[in-house]
């Protein structure tokens, strides 16, 4: 049975024997999330977990992505007329705290595309499902902006600083990246996923669904695991640096390349975004939202998201022109700005 918890056109809900079901219906836009989207997930979860007949919730994506992230274009449209979305985000950060402590189990099938604002749908909940479709990243620090979404929860506590390295490089990985560093709980072919959905509708018994998993090695190989390990569990963003111009010196392929996408990103974004790991791996769910929020304040007041965009969707494979231009010129001062308290508005959660 179709349940009607706003989002029209967009996302879907049904509820059905067992299992509260959510599928993202924007497959073009690659199931980009909008303020209706999110708005409408918040209520269904709300509501689901107050009804005792809902065993499990279960989120898809259709089409190719299971969710693509935000929808930065609109964002990027209304910072540029005066409006920036300050509600879209504190309704988003509030949705990724609410899956954080959803008392139920809760099921992502990241069967596709999963980038920024569709790991914070799925990462923050108690199980997620990798397939041999899966492409995962964090790839915010490419467009002048920084892992939110949660990032600051889940990414520090990746094993061999790979979390690190995620937030500060935008890399994309498969399903046994995800599987080996545990961004997914769990590994199964793609044609399986009709046949545990049912599971979870006929029974709600979400251990026998998966009782029987693959268990895919990692894609990325153990010498660069190791040299991230290393590169990226530096005390300092420059020390960081310094190891991988060290390696690349000595002949290291894998280090030059990190060094090069290093070098294209905002050079705010990766100072930012290595205080934001380094800080959350102390801090709870929330206190991660309420300090990310203040880091998008300040990121929507300022030049390299919108510039960011411009470059990449806007005027699509542009160079961007980032201000300050390099690491050197951020100062720590520029840095402490981003996540001074806002006073009265700091981000409320219930």
């Amino acid at each position: 049975m179709e349940v009607d918890f706003g989002g029209q056109g967009e996302i879907v809900f049904e509820r059905r024997g067992c299992a509260g079901l959510i599928r993202l219906t924007r497959p073009a836009a690659l199931n980009a999330l909008t303020h209706g989207m999110i708005r409408a997930l918040r209520r269904a979860l709300v509501a689901w977990e107050a009804d005792p007949e809902v065993a499990c919730v279960v989120v898809e994506g259709e089409g190719r992505a299971f969710c693509s992230g935000g929808d930065v274009i609109a964002a990027y449209k209304a910072g540029r007329n005066g409006t920036p979305p300050y509600e879209f985000f504190s309704d988003e950060y509030r949705l990724n705290a609410h899956i954080g402590r959803f008392s139920k189990p809760y099921i992502a099938f990241l069967d596709g595309i999963v980038m920024g604002g569709g790991a914070g749908i799925s990462v923050h909940g108690s199980h997620r499902i990798v397939t041999e479709n899966t492409l995962f990243a964090m790839p915010e620090v490419g467009i002048g902006f920084f892992p939110d979404v949660g990032g600051s929860a889940f990414l520090p506590h990746l094993p061999g600083h790979f979390g690190t390295y995620l937030a500060l490089t935008g890399s994309r990985i498969r399903q046994g990246d995800c599987l080996g560093s545990g961004i997914a709980t769990h590994a199964i072919a793609a044609e399986a996923i009709d046949g545990i959905r049912a599971r979870l509708i006929d029974t709600g018994d979400v251990g026998a669904a998966f009782a029987k998993t693959d268990t895919p090695d990692f894609e990325t190989d153990a010498a660069t695991r190791e040299l991230i390990a290393r590169g990226f569990g530096e005390p300092t963003l420059e020390s960081c640096i310094a190891a991988l111009s060290k390696w690349a010196k000595t002949g290291s392929e894998t280090a030059l390349k990190i060094l090069s996408v290093l070098e294209s990103r905002s050079p705010t974004s990766l100072h930012v975004t290595f205080r934001q790991i380094a800080e959350g791996r102390a801090l709870e769910m929330d206190d991660c939202m309420r300090m990310e929020y203040r880091i998008l304040n300040r990121m929507l007041q300022g030049h390299d998201f919108y510039e960011g965009i411009r470059a990449a969707l806007i005027d699509k494979g542009d160079t961007p022109h980032w201000k300050p231009a390099g690491l050197e010129d951020v100062s720590p001062g520029d840095v402490d700005a981003y996540f001074a308290p806002l006073g009265d508005g700091e981000l409320t959660l219930p």
